[in-house]
């Protein structure tokens, strides 16, 4: 394990809720793609439209006993009696349901394994320039016949906030487990969105992961805002099959629909931030999110190789 190495605190070149003036949106301040980094097997033309879009898919990325296997142990996670009532269980907000759980590389050896693959963490450190660590993983339920959505959001906004990562230096991998369909809640992403920061109103209270996991509301633009950057860039459906994997941006604007079809929608969440940019304090928030959401254990993932 890695010490906690928290960068020198940095000047908020993002600044947002209560501390935002009168401008909502503004240019991205930092690269898209960084420069510098290891080769991977992304090509100049992916590394370019990642750049463009803020999102890249790759198709099939896992092999199908590989998803299988995982998929066994999600249904095995959501149904583990000691983590009913552990924190890392995050429930739906109009039930009881187990909607998300946290920290799953560190619950679950085999999704240790699926965090620390070369597949994933190469394609990361080309993307960001640089060694990375896990900031947070998380495992998504939505179950068929009534799995909630996720609310139009930057995952920066409440990173940068809520967490003190300072710069736009890191990336979220969502692999599929199961078919992701245009009608089961796939995830929506705005291509291109990712240029522009757009700072959310209100303050954000003490303990404000307890609501804010179930239900987000403090950390989302308004309405006005969602419109302009949807007639600008559109709205892209992220679909496709079981074992792929999409890694888009820290700030691109992304939410999904409810699942009110009969087919569950289960994705593994990996995030990885540049050991260039580990977390300071929150810059909008009166203090830091627990351990399990937000890691100051800013050790480089060590990746072995594929099995594939």
């Amino acid at each position: 394990m890695g010490t906690d190495t928290t960068a020198t605190p940095h000047v908020d070149a993002y600044p947002t809720r209560d501390k935002a003036s009168a401008l909502t949106e503004s240019p991205r301040q930092d690269p898209v793609v960084w420069p510098g980094g290891p080769p991977g097997p992304l090509s100049p033309a992916e590394l370019d439209r990642y750049g463009q879009r803020g999102f890249h898919t790759a198709e099939q990325l896992l092999a199908a006993d590989e998803v299988s296997a995982y998929l066994d142990e999600l249904h095995r996670l959501r149904t583990e009696p000691s983590l009913r009532d552990d924190e890392r269980a995050v429930r739906e907000p109009d039930s009881d349901e187990i909607r998300s759980i946290f920290a799953v590389h560190e619950i679950s050896p085999a999704l240790a394994r699926l965090a620390g693959d070369a597949r994933l963490v190469a394609r990361a450190r080309q993307i960001l320039g640089s060694e990375v660590y896990i900031h947070q993983s998380r495992v998504n339920y939505k179950p068929g016949y009534g799995g909630n959505g996720f609310y139009w959001h930057s995952d920066f906004e409440t990173w940068h906030s809520e967490d003190g990562m300072p710069r736009m230096r890191a990336l979220s991998v969502s692999i599929a487990l199961t078919e992701n369909l245009p009608t089961n809640g796939p995830l929506m992403i705005m291509p291109g969105s990712h240029r522009f920061f757009v700072a959310c109103p209100g303050s954000t209270p003490p303990d404000h992961h307890r609501q804010s996991l179930r239900r987000q509301e403090i950390g989302t633009p308004g309405p006005a805002a969602v419109r302009r950057l949807a007639d600008r860039h559109g709205i892209a459906q992220i679909t496709g099959p079981a074992g792929s994997a999409t890694f888009f941006d820290a700030n691109c604007m992304h939410g999904s629909n409810s699942n009110i079809t009969p087919y569950e929608r289960a994705n593994v969440f990996i995030v990885y931030n540049s050991v260039e940019n580990t977390l300071t304090e929150p810059f909008a928030a009166p203090g830091r999110r627990p351990e399990h959401i937000a890691s100051r254990t800013f050790a480089p993932v060590s990746s072995g190789p594929s099995p594939r």
